[in-house]
This record gives C-alpha cells, sequence and structure tokens, in this order.
C-alpha cells in the first residue's frame, strides 16, 4: 500500500502530518523535539508527553501538549524538575508527573561512556490546564523511575519501577486527599513494564528485571484488584518484553514495542499483541511500522491508539519525534 504524506513545521506550533500506511497504522504531527523513557498522560481529546531523554542522553524537563481535535502540539510550562523515566496520569482534567530519574544513568563524554548515580525521585507534580500552572503535591512513599501509573475511581495507582530498594512498590495516591496509601506489593518484581486498567481491575505486563537494558525481561501478566486488595497471574505475553509501551482499549489489553529483541539490529520488538480478559488469551496484530520503546503510557481516542515519539534503537539515546497510531476500533473483548 502506497504512503501519503503531509509535511509540517516544527515550532512552538505544529502543524502536520497525516500518514496513511498498511494495517491499520497512520502518522500524526509529529512531536516537537525528539524524546525517548517520556511519560504519557492523557484528559479527554488532550495527551500530554512530560520529560524524557532526546538522542544525547540529557534529562529535559519539557512538556508537550497535542489536541486530537486539530492535530496540533504546543509547548507548556516546565515541569519543574528535569526527570525522565517519570510516570504520568490525568485525574478530573488536571494532570501528575510523577517520580522518575534526574539523569540517564551515564553519558556519552568526548566519545567515552561515563556513568552517572541515576537520581531516582519521589517528586510529584500537579498540572492544571485551567492555569497553566504546576503546583507540589505530596512526594511518593519511595523514590523510582520506570514504572508505570493508572487511574481507579479518583486515585493515582503506582506500580513496580527501579528504586533504591525494591522494584516490587505499588502505592496510590489520592489527588483530593493529597495522600499516598502503600498497597500489598506487585508478586512480579520488575520495572519498565505497561499497564491498563479494565473493568476497575489494574494490568501489569511485562518488564525487565534489573537496570539495564540487556537485563533479563519478563512477559508476565498480573491483575490488581482494587476492591479486593488482591493480585492475579494470567496468561503471559507472547514472548518477554522490556521496555513496552500499553493500554487498556475496548476492554483489552494492547501491548506494544519494547526493548531486548535479539533478532533486530535495533535491538526492538515491533510487535504489537492485545490480551482478551474474557478469554485469557493473547493475539498479535500487524507490526508496528517504527518499532519504539521507552513510552511510558499511551492515549486512546476515537478508536486509535497514540503513540508519540520513544526510542528506535536498543538504549536511551535514539529519541524520535514520530506520533504514530493505530485503528483498533473494530477490536474489542467480550
Amino acid at each position: 500500500m502506497g504512503i501519503i504524506k503531509t509535511i509540517g513545521i516544527v515550532g512552538p506550533a505544529l502543524i502536520a502530518a497525516s500518514t496513511v500506511q498498511a494495517g491499520g497504522w497512520n502518522e500524526k504531527a509529529p512531536l516537537l523535539e525528539p524524546l525517548s523513557e517520556t511519560a504519557v498522560a492523557q484528559s479527554g481529546h488532550m495527551i500530554y508527553v512530560f520529560g524524557g531523554y532526546p538522542r544525547l542522553r540529557i534529562t529535559v524537563d519539557t512538556a508537550q501538549a497535542y489536541n486530537a481535535k486539530t492535530d496540533k502540539w504546543r509547548y507548556l510550562p516546565p515541569i519543574p524538575v528535569k526527570t525522565n523515566h517519570a510516570m504520568a496520569a490525568a485525574v478530573d482534567e488536571k494532570v501528575y508527573v510523577i517520580g522518575g530519574q534526574a539523569t540517564a544513568g551515564g553519558r556519552r563524554v568526548n566519545g567515552r561512556f561515563e556513568r552517572q548515580p541515576p537520581g531516582f525521585m519521589d517528586s510529584v507534580f500537579e498540572y492544571d490546564p485551567a492555569t497553566n500552572k504546576w503546583t507540589q503535591k505530596a512526594s511518593m512513599p519511595s523514590k523510582r523511575s520506570g514504572g508505570v501509573a493508572v487511574v481507579v475511581g479518583g486515585k493515582i495507582y503506582v506500580a513496580g519501577g527501579r528504586t533504591q530498594e525494591t522494584g516490587d512498590n505499588f502505592a496510590a495516591f489520592d489527588p483530593k486527599a493529597n495522600r499516598w496509601q502503600t498497597l500489598p506489593n506487585v508478586p512480579t518484581q520488575r520495572n519498565h513494564l505497561g499497564a491498563g486498567v479494565i473493568a476497575g481491575k489494574i494490568y501489569i505486563v511485562g518488564g525487565r528485571f534489573g537496570p539495564g537494558f540487556r537485563s533479563e525481561r519478563t512477559d508476565a501478566l498480573e491483575v490488581y484488584d482494587p476492591k479486593t486488595k488482591k493480585w492475579t497471574k494470567k496468561k503471559s505475553m507472547l514472548r518477554p518484553r522490556g521496555g513496552v509501551n500499553a493500554i487498556a482499549a475496548n476492554g483489552c489489553l494492547h501491548v506494544l514495542g519494547g526493548e531486548g529483541n535479539d533478532d533486530a539490529l535495533s535491538g526492538v520488538f515491533p510487535d504489537h499483541a492485545y490480551y482478551n480478559p474474557k478469554t485469557d488469551s493473547w493475539k498479535r496484530l500487524a507490526d508496528i511500522p517504527t518499532p519504539v520503546h521507552g513510552v511510558t503510557g499511551l492515549a486512546f481516542y476515537k478508536g486509535n491508539i497514540h503513540f508519540p515519539g520513544g526510542g528506535i534503537r536498543i538504549g536511551g539515546s535514539s529519541g524520535n519525534i514520530i506520533h504514530q497510531i493505530v485503528d483498533v476500533s473494530d477490536i474489542i473483548c467480550r
């Protein structure tokens, strides 16, 4: 199938580009700057991308907002701290950026790789679109990066991630009370995982066990019920993937991309598969045109999954501006 593309203009207000591709995949207006290891949140037709780092592994405080109705991006006031591998979620039209780490854990200086302490963070910042301002909120119970954040019943649940202790921490934040609650640990300790909410239950999937991108990966799928406060294991993914990108849509859990693919020079998985809770089964769909990893949280709007930016090679120095979408409106789990 041919490709139809309209080139946009990169700037404070971006008008771009719709690209039509095979397999239900398209492209929308690209990010204003190339980034990976970002945090994504959605509030209605607005999609937000926070932090991360570009191709030089320099952590940024960038905040970008995408209007799905107009296909345009714009910059927001910077996050009060520079962060990568953060988590983000939206509640009552306000957006929260949670944790992350202050550095990329290392960077190249004069052609040599120099390690840096990751600087795990427990900070929570609230962005209010009505005032266009940031406010600091109660800190997480522990510092962490590379976890996931989802919303159930007006509370933000944060699971997994890298910490100075373990990666199995699990806690919930109540924005109205500005208070955290520690919950039963995630059964499978991991970071760089994906998550989604289906029928009020939290599904966490994939990820890796260690700090580096070559760490052992997992295919584990586990479900938490906030009503019973218990975890349940479900059928594992089709293959282990770290750095996965996930979202729930139409009662299905979609898992896209990820890193650790030994069969590809890029080290990135092209996989797009979804899990059906009704049948406890997985099905693979058409591959991602540009395989990426390192987008914590995705967005779902009018039948399309939005997949902005991410790393096109294993590791954290390959951020890109591509904004991919896939139509999953006819995939319904029931």
